[in-house]
């Protein structure tokens, strides 16, 4: 098959004008983002403020626009956003960043209009406001210092009252760019603003919960701050916090980095956020990890290692293990390796002890520990099964034919009929395994033959499997 000619801004000035504009024309009446993009680039001809105008107008019917969008209707409306967007940062930001930063924080300011009209369960709309974020930030950069002087003021006005988040996401991109005393006195607006709010809310009667943007304002300060090198700023307001929502490890792994080891370590070991669905037992990998290397930088390396040891024998984590290896002298990594292996093996759940041997990686320990729990597997598990029985057909037919068994044997036991079509290929590849699976099966786990004339005995009427299945037995 003869290979598509690549585009590339070369071969496509060979074409020449004419062509070009033709093919140009053709796109816009199809494609009504395209449209608009390109009456921008032609606005742009006649300076930034043209341009300017134009986005205005669009910004505007966004603004103004009531009607619910119908879920056919949300992926031209997320690209028509998505084109907005490009416009304001491909022709506006180079001629003019002050003009776009302007259009793309009114953008923004759009959100909680927009998300009230159409159901963006999957994200894809959000994701172009994350976008216009991300592309402020970008342009904040290319400002002189008078511009950016005035960025916190215009951030205000535009987002000071939204109750989404994008107001701290937008200062989180903005505030590394700005200068010092810029920063310093946003802040001290900030903290002025937090004292009104908060006394006003005081007075409040009413017993109904409400949403305060004092929090949000907070968590901006901590961002300036960051942005500052302002530590103890930092660490002040963290403080200040409820206990269950710190972000106690962002805390202490900043106060290792600036040096502050022992006021790292109180802050490491505190409980600090809340996972929702999980106990904290203290022995995540993640909390190991940096309260190992802060006992480092305080000088307690074995303290460090038999953490480490005992996150590993909790959590079976592949990284906190190889931290713990590349601790050790030479030759002494090599037979706690092993003896790692032998608790994965023998002690820890086998669930765990997959994972852990997949991410090693160690394939044939894993099939080892298949073979050893044979009836362990849930074959209701399809998203990552099929993956790693697919990993280790070929050098392990019995831990494959194993897995492909339980997923097999779920199919039909669920009578998943839209899932039978995985269930003839896994039955044709435990045809294919059989010859060299059989021979090495364990007690207690029968040939392909015998295996094959249960299962046609057991699920006889699944008449919508048996049709599917042909010459794969």
């Amino acid at each position: 098959m003869a290979r598509k000619p690549a585009l590339s801004i070369e071969k496509l000035k060979d074409l020449g004008a004419d062509k070009l504009a033709q093919l140009v024309l053709a796109e816009a009446e199809r494609n009504a983002g395209f449209r608009r993009q390109v009456k921008a680039a032609l606005a742009g001809k006649s300076g930034p403020q043209a341009t300017a105008k134009l986005i205005d107008r669009r910004l505007s019917g966004l603004d103004r626009a009531k009607s619910f969008i119908e879920w056919d209707r949300v992926r031209a409306f997320r690209d028509d956003l998505r084109s907005l967007i490009d416009t304001i940062t491909a022709e506006l930001g180079p001629a003019a960043p002050d003009l776009a930063i302007d259009r793309l924080l009114r953008f923004i300011a759009t959100h909680e209009r927009v998300f009230a009209r159409v159901d963006d369960s999957s994200g894809h709309v959000q994701d172009v406001y994350y976008q216009a974020i991300e592309a402020t930030g970008n342009l904040v950069q290319t400002l002189p210092k008078p511009e950016a002087d005035l960025m916190p003021d215009r951030i205000m006005a535009a987002l000071g009252e939204s109750t989404h988040g994008y107001l701290s996401e937008v200062t989180t991109t903005v505030a590394p760019h700005l200068p010092q005393d810029t920063l310093a006195r946003w802040d001290g607006d900030l903290k002025e603003a937090i004292t009104e709010r908060q006394a006003k809310e005081a007075t409040r009667t009413s017993d109904d919960w409400f949403y305060s943007m004092t929090s949000q304002w907070a968590e901006m300060r901590q961002t300036i701050a960051s942005a500052s090198g302002n530590i103890d700023l930092l660490v002040k307001l963290e403080a200040k916090k409820p206990p269950h929502m710190q972000n106690t490890l962002g805390i202490a792994a900043q106060l290792l980095e600036a040096g502050r080891s022992t006021e790292a370590l109180d802050w490491v070991r505190k409980p600090g956020r809340r996972t929702f669905g999980k106990a904290d037992d203290g022995m995540s990998s993640s909390r190991v990890s940096l309260e190992a290397k802060i006992l480092e930088a305080l000088d307690e390396n074995a303290a460090a290692q038999v953490l480490r040891w005992r996150c590993f024998e909790a959590v079976i984590s592949a990284d906190i293990l190889r931290e713990y290896l590349k601790c050790l002298p030479d030759f002494e990594d090599i037979e706690a390796e092993d003896r790692a292996h032998a608790f994965a093996l023998e002690k820890a759940t086998p669930e765990a002890a997959l994972q852990f041997f997949l991410d090693w990686p160690r394939l044939d320990l894993a099939a080892e520990l298949i073979a050893t729990h044979p009836h362990r597997w849930d074959g209701g598990d399809w998203h990552t099964l099929p993956k790693i029985a697919a990993l280790l057909e070929h050098e392990h037919p019995l831990a494959a034919t194993i897995l492909y068994r339980a997923l097999l044997d779920d199919i039909l036991a669920r009578a998943r009929s839209k899932a039978y079509s995985h269930g003839t290929k896994y039955l044709g590849k435990l045809a294919l395994l059989a010859e060299d699976a059989d021979p090495a099966r364990p007690s207690g786990l029968v040939d392909h033959a015998t295996y094959l004339a249960q299962l046609k005995k057991t699920h006889a009427r699944k008449f919508g499997f048996w049709a599917r299945v042909g010459g794969v037995e």
